[in-house]
């Protein structure tokens, strides 16, 4: 749109030009004398407009040239989605490669909801009835619930791609009973029957796009689904599933952890008990002996100092010598008392 403004702009430029062009010289044969000045202007006019129209010749030839080269890269990317859409389409024909992505897209909701392999959930885990689950979820209680991932995409296809409106709904009528047919084979497996298991099974649909249609073409589905105990999951309610499953298992893993601190608790008030008990046992004992050291440091030792200071108040008047024991040696007497006893004697 703006390149076809840009030329028309151009041709109507150089029309002008020409016109111009074309007076100027029919002009210049007759015109003399003070008409030149006119001439002039009319000249610098021509110039400024032939400018003009170089200008706009450039700036069309850029985005021409920007237009071509976005309409090649968009015919590449074009090309490039073709061929992965038709490679998409082979891998997709057979059951096993649709299992494998289905798969696929389910690890993907299971890691973004933050589930662990062998923590949370474990991979084809066969049941006591020999069937093989795609998934099987670890629930509080050692309960478990089981997921089947493979679904039928083949018809759905067609329907995406026909043409007419008689093929669109005749792929779509095979495509409604291929589902129905899925879920009627996997609620033939009892899944949800073996011991310790929840009493519905899930099956993943991993497109959204394919989950909105069957609800829009076959709204009955859902009600006939789970009447035999089978719950369809997009990626999205999938997640929401998930995340539900997870918040009960860490509120089950909360109310276990609170009971066994409960339980210590109890222990510790049993400790505590005894603890304290002793601890006034021997609060009482420590009580006793503070009283006997009481009197033993008040009274009795102030009644013995008195009688020692009376013994040696005596000592000293009668100028006896102090004997002191000591071990391996003879009886010593005072330096002072020592000599007067010599003189003494």
């Amino acid at each position: 749109m703006e390149v076809a403004v840009v030329i028309a702009a151009a041709v109507v430029s150089v029309a002008v030009v020409i016109a111009l062009v074309l007076a100027r010289r029919e002009v210049g044969h007759r015109v003399e004398g003070p008409d030149r000045q006119e001439l002039t202007e009319v000249r610098a006019a021509l110039e400024k407009m032939d400018a003009l129209v170089r200008e706009l010749e450039r700036d069309r030839q850029a985005k021409f040239g920007e237009l071509t080269a976005q309409l090649r890269a968009a015919g590449q990317q074009t090309a490039v989605l073709t061929d992965t859409t038709a490679r998409l389409r082979e891998a997709l024909a057979g059951s096993k490669s649709r299992g494998q992505w289905g798969e696929r897209m389910a690890e993907d909701v299971l890691r973004a909801a933050g589930l662990v392999e062998h923590v949370n959930y474990r991979k084809q885990t066969a049941t006591a009835d020999g069937g093989i689950p795609d998934f099987t979820f670890l629930l509080p209680g050692e309960q478990v619930c089981h997921m089947d991932v493979k679904f039928p995409l083949d018809n759905y296809v067609r329907f995406i791609e026909a043409e007419g409106d008689l093929e669109r709904q005749r792929h779509l009528k095979h495509f409604r009973r291929d589902v129905r047919q899925r879920v009627t084979e996997l609620s033939q497996r009892h899944y949800e029957a073996a011991e310790r298991s929840l009493d519905v099974v899930l099956l993943f649909i991993p497109n959204e796009q394919v989950y909105a249609a069957i609800f829009e073409h076959d709204p009955d589905l859902l009600e006939g689904a789970l009447a035999r105990k089978v719950v369809l999951c997009s990626p999205c309610t999938l997640f929401a599933v998930l995340a539900v499953i997870r918040q009960a298992a860490e509120s089950v893993r909360l109310q276990q952890r609170s009971r066994e601190i409960v339980a210590l608790l109890g222990g510790f008030a049993k400790q505590w008990a005894a603890f304290t008990e002793h601890m006034d046992r021997v609060g009482r004992r420590v009580d006793a002996l503070q009283k006997d050291y009481d009197a033993m440091a008040g009274v009795r030792r102030r009644q013995l100092e008195r009688q020692l200071d009376r013994v040696e108040d005596v000592r000293r008047r009668d100028r006896i010598p102090a004997v002191e024991v000591l071990a391996g040696t003879e009886l010593e007497l005072e330096p002072g008392l020592d000599a007067e006893a010599n003189e003494a004697s």
